[in-house]
């Protein structure tokens, strides 16, 4: 009868805590779901806000229609590409930052561009634009941040036992994080030439 009873209550303990790391996997993968939605959007504010920019830009005459172009494409090809935060893998997620990082690109050299314009430098509308990009790109590094700190809960929660033997059996997989893009630990160079 006691060795019945050490079983069951072995049995028990084991569920117990089976069920306790499952749903605590389940908790920290909606967290993940939660913050990439975050990331999306401060991404799509960016999306939105460049038509805005190019028509603004547009409206001054003379403007470089190459650099516009670029802009608008690098736009197009970022909101196309699209992640299931559920089944994310690295691969996934290098190829949207890449789409992401071309954005940023083309942005920089619109506004580098913009330079060569004090008209448009003194144009409100562009000047509010501007301050609005900025701020968003604050939005995206705050968003990113808070999708590596929640992919790093989730992840040593995979990792850690017992909790990596429900991981194992239900199938939750590590996510992988945010990286800064190739050659951004190099300071920029400043030419004025």
């Amino acid at each position: 009868m006691k060795k019945w009873l050490l079983i069951i209550l072995v049995a028990v303990v084991a569920g117990f805590t089976l069920m306790t790391s499952y749903n605590g996997l389940v908790k920290a993968e909606e967290e993940i779901d939660s913050v990439w939605a975050n990331v999306e959007s401060a991404y799509q504010r960016r999306a939105d806000l460049i038509p805005n920019l190019v028509n603004t830009v547009k409206g001054q005459a003379n403007f470089e229609q190459e650099t516009l172009t670029g802009v608008i494409e690098a736009r197009s090809k970022a909101t196309q590409t699209q992640i299931d935060p559920s089944n994310m893998t690295e691969a996934q997620l290098a190829e949207f930052q890449q789409a992401q990082n071309q954005v940023g690109s083309a942005l920089s050299r619109l506004l580098v561009t913009v330079e060569r314009y004090p008209e448009l430098k003194a144009h409100d509308g562009f000047m509010n634009l501007q301050a609005q990009l900025e701020g968003t790109e604050n939005r995206i590094n705050v968003a990113r941040n808070n999708f590596n700190e929640a992919a790093r809960i989730y992840n040593q929660k995979v990792r850690t036992f017992p909790t990596k033997l429900a991981a194992m059996i239900f199938g939750f997989n590590e996510k992988p994080y945010f990286k800064s893009a190739e050659g951004s630990q190099n300071a920029p160079t400043v030419n004025f030439n």
